[in-house]
């Protein structure tokens, strides 16, 4: 579903690259850094997604015939839609793995190019990573909590238009197990389940014929909605009839599902049902503004729910709705810059960089990353990026780099990797992260240092500024 064009940004990034080019300033080279500042639903990490989307995107970003005439018309002057016709992004770009977990302040993805080039992806990468990793993070921390409980997204309806397109995905990186979205499903190649809604049984007079008619119709993963009349009195026993017809045809139902009322309660008398009836192979399903709480909530009330559809509260993110990633310069021609601010944490961080995550001798995260300049192999020591009385000791840990080369004169250079092997390379790193930076509540706060020469660099350089000023 790739219909971008290079129009789909903002148009303040049209108008400074006009400048640039204007200015002749239009080839110098430039650093910029993705990071976020804060993480989502006051957790202890954030997974990453939407690398793989973001690649293959920039890598056919172009100017179409019709995106040239529009900007002629918005006033842009023709020997900048000349220099636009032949626009294609031929930069470089670093990266961690999409699936990695990852933390507030430090580089998650690092963008070398012409400032133009550089400039006119930030809208679509920003746009596109900080909502695939908002997502995806949503759905890690209800893997957590679900287990080995089958997980599906059926958020299509109440998604912020065609965002559910891309939160599908991202749902999958999170470790959900399938999506009721068909474009997503086909696309992306995510398996795909759906049920039938509560106007299917309605149009009929009588609830039985509807569950007959739809198992004769959908007799592979038949699932029944059992709560449209009365779960207990008329649903589970009508689909249980059904199920016993089933097996006299070889066939097997394979789940029931509540929409409604108090889930744990009508999930252990639904169980009851069906067990009594010989059928203990049928599975439970259950929907209904679930989230990691209440899924938590019902599991600690042992309901015996195999199925999760989680809708609403995971494709919006709620209760945070955005993930405050950031596009920030970090040098430019030939020079580092730094933004200055009077909140000392949105001070950017210079220089072209590199991240390391620190681990102990098995292995094992220890709960710190510490960023330094690109050319530093190991950092001794980091410090805190903003209280510079806080340091942490690194010589006795290993170091793993984590910013990689993923694509090199606008060619993406990484292998593809599918969904289910993105999201097993979370749930490994995830293993890695000790139990306290995954908890709901309170979690752990992860480390973040700067090396020491990446420290005297910005300082260095808030210095010369405010000499400047003086």
């Amino acid at each position: 579903m790739n219909n971008f064009t290079a129009t789909y940004t903002d148009q303040y990034q049209l108008a400074m690259a006009e400048v640039y080019f204007k200015q002749g300033r239009h080839r110098e080279k430039a650093v910029f850094d993705y990071f976020f500042r804060d993480l989502p639903f006051s957790g202890g990490f954030a997974v990453f997604a939407g690398l793989e989307e973001v690649l293959e995107i920039i890598r056919d970003l172009h100017f179409s015939k019709e995106d040239l005439e529009y900007l002629s018309d918005q006033g842009f002057s023709d020997d900048f839609l000349k220099f636009l016709k032949d626009f294609r992004f031929r930069g470089t770009i670093y990266s961690c793995k999409e699936g990695d977990v990852v933390f507030p302040t430090r580089p998650i993805l690092q963008v070398e190019a012409s400032i133009i080039e550089a400039q006119i992806i930030e809208t679509l990468l920003l746009n596109i990573l900080n909502y695939e990793t908002l997502i995806a993070t949503k759905a890690s921390r209800i893997r957590l909590v679900a287990g080995d409980g089958i997980l599906l997204d059926f958020g299509m309806r109440r998604a912020q238009a065609t965002g559910a397109y891309f939160g599908s995905r991202a749902a999958m990186v999170g470790g959900f197990d399938g999506t009721s979205n068909v474009i997503a499903g086909k696309n992306y190649e995510i398996p795909v389940s759906g049920t039938m809604a509560h106007s299917f049984i309605q149009s009929y007079d009588d609830e039985l014929k509807a569950f007959r008619d739809f198992a004769q119709g959908r007799p592979e993963g038949c699932v029944l909605l059992v709560d449209t009349y009365n779960t207990l009195k008329s649903g589970v026993p009508n689909a249980i009839k059904v199920a016993k017809e089933m097996e006299a045809r070889g066939q097997k139902l394979l789940a029931i599902r509540l929409d409604s009322g108090d889930l744990a309660y009508l999930a252990k008398k639904s169980r009851q049902l069906l067990d009594d009836a010989g059928l203990e192979y049928v599975k439970i399903a259950a929907s209904n503004q679930l989230d990691e709480y209440v899924i938590k909530s019902l599991l600690e009330q042992q309901a015996p729910i195999d199925i999760f559809g989680v809708g609403t509260n995971l494709i919006t993110g709620d209760p945070d709705a955005a993930l405050d990633g950031v596009y920030k310069l970090a040098w430019f021609n030939g020079k580092p810059r730094i933004k200055i601010s009077e909140s000392i944490i949105k001070v950017t961080l210079p220089h072209k960089k590199q991240v390391f995550r620190i681990k102990d001798a098995s292995g094992k995260c220890v709960g710190a990353d510490a960023i330094g300049l690109y050319h530093e192999d190991r950092i001794d020591e980091m410090y805190h990026p903003f209280e510079p009385y806080k340091s942490m000791k690194l010589s006795e840990f290993r170091q793993e780099a984590l910013l990689n080369k993923v694509m090199e004169n606008g060619k993406i250079l990484q292998e593809h990797r599918s969904l289910s092997q993105i999201a097993e390379y979370s749930v490994s790193r995830l293993s890695e992260l000790p139990i306290e930076y995954k908890r709901f509540n309170n979690p752990h706060i992860y480390k973040i240092g700067i090396s020491e020469t990446l420290r005297q660099e910005r300082d260095k350089l808030i210095h010369n500024y405010k000499q400047s000023l003086s």
